[in-house]
């Protein structure tokens, strides 16, 4: 059970669970969410549905703190959960839908999984791998049920308590990617959810709003969005994938005023060929990052404010914007609104560096429970994420006179493609998995639509007979497609460390692309 309610910390009113359930009982017939193509579902629908589904839940042993992952498309059920295991205070182990394999495998493990609910359309998944001996119990939403799965519409409704969740409690482990070591789950409280999209300046949404999100559940930024929506009476407009073609006629043809995006999707709309109508159209506002760099350009062409942010999921939103969004290529100030006494820019010895100079961005809050609690399982990983008493977050920041904080590069030896964190170090041990392969190397090189898109070096015996195609053909099939590499390069050897023959990334960055890559999509 939940502990009694504390004085302190944010309001009940904060958490989607319990704000769905003011607006189920005050306007019952408004609409919570629009599914594009799909149904519009009530405030009252949603919330007794979610409370429903809690009760069945509840029939198998889910309950405080049960950790439940989540392996489901982004849609109405993906909603539903999330506001189920919420009245349940259970943690929720979101995971990405194209996970597959080992990884898939290494979820399920790491974050000590207890229950996994499940689509039918992933159902093939579970055959690639042996299910760790923490996984008590498969549950199947919909379709014909698979062998060794219970059916979700054989549970029967148990009379249980759903206290329904406190910013303390926990929300979600959500794994964030390895650069060193596989990817950690990151251990998160309901507090984190919330502060994910406070940071909107006052007048940023409101009952009257519509928000459109293409942002997947199973991230923090389209739960929290979600999330912030409930809270402030709005109502979502949800598509399962974002799509640049049909993005102008969801928002029209729904009455949309505000929209969640990030940096390629804006790129996407902003590379279309200009029309007299662009700015036609119901939007006023935009939450994006990063900025892109016609940013102005692209407010002026449809009619549009633009705000922008800077966060991980370990911290949650620490630099933001209002409407004046400061200069090309900031990422914002430290918040003004929530408690983030400090934010620093350090060097190796997390010493303050001077303004101007490139350091490290490392955060720390006075307020309870406002950042990660940890890292599930590893102890060594959280304590050295917070040595000194901040939070490193990777990223090599400065800021100019004006208190504007500039991203400089990611210190991680990670990828960001289409909105996804890639271990580099995940794909490389899979990558290199391949019979003529002697070791991998992958990073990230400028994708067209800012962020990165991915390319494996591969040291191999002899890289003129080395057969591309079939290298391809044998990776796709074993990671996320997100990971797919565009580019494949084979070499005779890889640059490295004469001490420690480790590989020296750094030079095969700075060299980027060559004529011998190998690109698969263009």
């Amino acid at each position: 059970m939940t502990s009694q309610r504390p004085s302190v910390g944010l309001p009940p009113s904060c958490l989607a669970p319990h704000a769905l359930a003011a607006r189920a009982a005050s306007a019952p017939d408004g609409p919570a969410v629009v599914y594009v193509g799909g149904a519009t579902v009530s405030n009252a629908e949603l919330h007794d549905g979610a409370q429903a589904l809690a009760r069945r839940l509840a029939s198998i042993g889910v309950g405080p703190g049960t950790h439940v992952a989540t392996f489901i498309p982004n849609g109405p059920f993906a909603h539903l959960v999330f506001l189920a295991l919420g009245w349940l205070t259970a943690a929720e182990v979101p995971l990405n839908a194209a996970l597959t394999g080992p990884l898939l495998r290494h979820a399920l493990d790491e974050a000590d999984v207890e229950v996994l609910l499940m689509s039918s359309q992933f159902v093939d998944r579970l055959a690639e791998i042996d299910l760790p001996p923490n996984v008590r119990a498969v549950v199947q939403i919909d379709g014909e049920p698979a062998p060794g799965t219970i059916p979700l519409a054989s549970l029967a409704e148990t009379d249980v308590e759903l206290p329904g969740p406190i910013y303390r409690d926990i929300a979600a482990i959500m794994f964030t990617s390895g650069t060193t070591g596989p990817s950690k789950g990151v251990v998160f409280p309901w507090a984190v959810v919330y502060q994910f999209w406070s940071w909107l300046p006052d007048d940023g949404m409101g009952p009257t709003d519509r928000l459109y999100c293409a942002l997947t559940m199973s991230h923090n930024s389209g739960r929290s969005a979600f999330n912030y929506a409930m809270v402030r009476g709005a109502t979502v407009v949800a598509r399962e994938r974002f799509s640049g073609n049909e993005f102008w006629s969801d928002v029209r043809e729904h009455g949309c005023t505000i929209a969640a995006l990030v940096g390629p999707m804006t790129q996407l709309l902003h590379s279309a060929p200009p029309d007299p109508g662009d700015i036609d159209n119901p939007l006023r506002t935009i939450i994006t990052g990063p900025l892109i760099p016609e940013v102005e350009e692209f407010k002026r062409r449809f009619g549009v404010r633009i705000a922008t942010s800077y966060g991980m999921t370990e911290t949650g939103i620490v630099l933001s914007t209002g409407w004046d969004h400061g200069p090309p290529g900031n990422c914002g100030r430290p918040r003004p609104d929530y408690p983030w006494p400090e934010v620093r820019i350090v060097d190796e010895f997390d010493e303050p560096v001077a303004p101007g100079s490139v350091g490290e961005l490392v955060v720390r809050t006075a307020e309870p429970w406002a950042m990660n609690v940890g890292y599930h399982g590893r102890p060594e990983a959280t304590a050295d994420a917070w040595r000194n008493g901040w939070f490193h977050t990777g990223d090599a920041f400065r800021v100019d006179d004006d208190g504007w904080y500039h991203l400089v590069d990611r210190l991680k030896d990670t990828i960001r493609r289409r909105g996804e964190n890639i271990s580099s170090f995940e794909l490389e041990a899979i990558a290199g998995g391949h019979p003529d392969v002697i070791e991998a190397a992958a990073i990230g090189v400028p994708a067209r639509l800012g962020e990165h898109d991915v390319l494996l070096v591969l040291e191999v015996a002899d890289p003129a007979a080395f057969d591309h195609d079939a290298y391809l053909a044998w990776i796709t099939p074993q990671v996320p497609r997100f990971m797919v590499p565009r580019y494949i390069e084979a070499v005779a050897a890889l640059p490295r460390n004469a001490t420690t023959q480790r590989v020296k990334k750094h030079e095969l960055r700075a060299r980027g692309l060559t004529a011998a890559a190998r690109d698969f999509e263009s």
